[in-house]
């Protein structure tokens, strides 16, 4: 297939390079001129502005947006909305709020234009690994562009098959779920994000736990000098606790077992705030996760080993930087 891209920051121009090993055509645009040029030179079609984007697309279009959450995503939209024809679709596969989703495609259908919004878990590792997706939309549109998210996914794998019902969806299992309606996508995707940060936490103040075991605030007697990097190392062989954010930490661990280069200054991008809101909405109680969004709060005030470790998986999975001294 066919398909525009528009933004190849850490992970579009991962996307646009998954999709063309699989045969798909990308036409990518970035305002970054080198980033156009080197997805370019790794085989895609560049476009100039987003007039040559649409330009160079077959009917019926489709383009992609992976741009950060906020203005430069709605000015896209709101562009190429001009841009495109009746039939055509735009796809948010950022980390958007689900009801700017649900207004976008109001907003479009009167242009009798398509949207979906595509919810991507697979940070800057989804070239190799693939990409988990929750996509929100029309089930005609889901259907059409199938083989661009089939092409995305990770597939089976090697990960042990569940029992399912005969008559189950098979495309889960590979990876990837058509979720709802418009504003499913990102909304499945912002719990994702939500329990993320809990996963993280926990993992955090273990290990921050396990590190202080060795305070001379202690008897003498029960203070033990752990090995952090040991530790992380053998849960991710058979504990129950084993996970792809625990690979990370190890590696992490195993890198510099004091995370020197890490302050501990945890950025939070928006998901988990939200979830806590639909859990307010919902009347769901939410200790855990509103308890991990605090934490990071409270780590721009002082910093923790723990808070290090946190910084360090963001970094692992996302390439998310600390924020600059205040």
């Amino acid at each position: 297939m066919q398909l525009g891209i528009v933004g190849l920051g850490r992970m579009g121009g991962n996307i646009a390079k998954r999709l063309m090993r699989d045969g798909h055509v990308c036409v990518a645009w970035d305002r970054d001129p080198k980033g156009v040029a080197a997805i370019v030179e790794a085989g895609a079609k560049g476009a100039k502005d987003l007039k040559d984007l649409v330009r160079q697309l077959a009917a019926p279009r489709s383009v992609w947006i992976m741009l950060p959450a906020g203005a430069p995503t709605e000015e896209t939209v709101a562009a190429l909305a001009d841009l495109l024809e009746p039939g055509d679709a735009i796809i948010d596969g950022g980390n958007s709020f689900y009801r700017d989703d649900i207004f976008r495609a109001k907003t479009l259908r009167a242009k009798q234009l398509h949207y979906l919004d595509v919810g991507v878990s697979g940070g800057v590792w989804g070239l190799e690994r693939g990409y988990c997706m929750m996509i929100g939309g029309p089930q005609s549109e889901v259907d059409r562009l199938d083989p661009i998210f089939r092409s995305l996914a990770p597939g089976l794998g090697d990960i042990p098959r569940t029992e399912r019902p005969a008559d189950a969806d098979p495309r889960a299992e590979l990876g990837y779920i058509h979720a709802g309606p418009t504003g499913a996508g990102h909304f499945v995707k912002m719990i994702h994000n939500g329990i993320e940060y809990g996963l993280m936490q926990a993992y955090a103040e273990g290990f921050d736990i396990l590190r202080g075991k060795g305070s001379d605030k202690l008897p003498e007697d029960e203070r033990f000098d752990l090995d952090l990097s040991e530790i992380a190392e053998v849960w991710r062989r058979g504990s129950v606790i084993s996970s792809w954010l625990l690979d990370l930490a190890a590696q992490a661990l195993a890198k510099d077992a004091a995370l020197s280069q890490f302050v501990g200054d945890v950025a939070d991008s928006g998901e988990g705030r939200w979830t806590i809101e639909a859990a307010m909405d919902e009347a769901v109680p939410a200790d855990v996760l509103s308890a991990a969004l605090y934490a990071r709060f409270r780590s721009r005030v002082e910093h923790t080993f723990g808070e290090k470790l946190l910084s360090a998986m963001r970094f692992a999975f996302g390439g998310h930087l600390e924020p600059p001294p205040r």
